[in-house]
């Protein structure tokens, strides 16, 4: 198993996907490590200590390498999040970037819609992501909303929604700017540190749960996801701030 890790990394580096090839060489160093642990054959244990020697450094130089471009804000990384896939909650995608200096926020999503939608909860979606956002270690003051109103009857209940969101805000000092726009079809959120991440499905990419007292209910960690893709750009090599 470790052998075949380290083969994937090797294959992974030389497509220059830097960020994969980074977390295989990792998982394959450490089987190795065990397999060495549990080698008795002096020879063979020097020829793997000596391979795993020249992954680490491999290793070393990729993650090197990755924090260079993301000084120099040249930095991309692209996740494919699997269909009932876990382990994927608004912290686990956002919080590496959500830096000290980050103070405002822009989330561009058309369906940050009303509860009434029976499979998709997507007001509070918004709302767990403002938690994590007044949770930190972040200082957001301002979050601007652009998103496109409910259909129908819904409209009246998802503009009473927000305002509920803003107003909870403001306790915590933050400010909630919403505007509506008939025309927006792209997802995406911005930080002001300069960070830029788009998600196929915006944030409705978590399945409903089974029920309110089914596990990944309150945790969205354990909450099944819908398959989608996330990618990170830095805005000094975007159009569009």
């Amino acid at each position: 198993a470790g052998a075949e890790t380290v083969k994937r990394a090797v294959e992974l580096d030389v497509a220059s996907r830097f960020q994969e090839s980074l977390v295989c060489y990792q998982e394959g160093i450490d089987l190795l490590l065990q397999v060495v642990k549990a080698t008795k054959d002096e020879a063979k244990k020097r020829r793997y200590r000596q391979k795993i020697s020249e992954y680490m450094t491999r290793a070393e130089d990729i993650k090197k390498h990755i924090e260079k471009e993301k000084q120099d804000g040249q930095y991309h990384k692209q996740i494919r999040i699997e269909e009932n896939a876990t382990g994927f909650s608004y912290e686990k995608l956002f919080q590496e970037y959500l830096t000290e200096i980050v103070s405002e926020v822009w989330v561009e999503d058309p369906y940050v819609r009303h509860v009434h939608q029976a499979s998709r909860c997507l007001l509070y979606n918004f709302l767990r992501f403002c938690e994590m956002l007044v949770k930190g270690p972040c200082k957001v003051k301002t979050i601007h909303l652009l998103t496109s109103y409910d259909e129908g009857s819904g409209r009246s209940q998802q503009i009473s929604g927000l305002e509920e969101i803003q107003q909870s805000l403001r306790n915590y000092g933050v400010t909630l700017s919403i505007e509506f726009s008939s025309s927006i079809h792209d997802r995406e959120i911005r930080f002001n540190n300069g960070w830029m991440i788009k998600i196929g499905r915006g944030l409705d990419y978590f399945k409903k749960p089974q029920s309110r007292f089914s596990i990944g209910y309150c945790d969205f960690d354990l909450r099944p996801c819908h398959e989608t893709t996330v990618d990170v750009f830095h805005t000094k090599h975007t159009k569009k701030m």
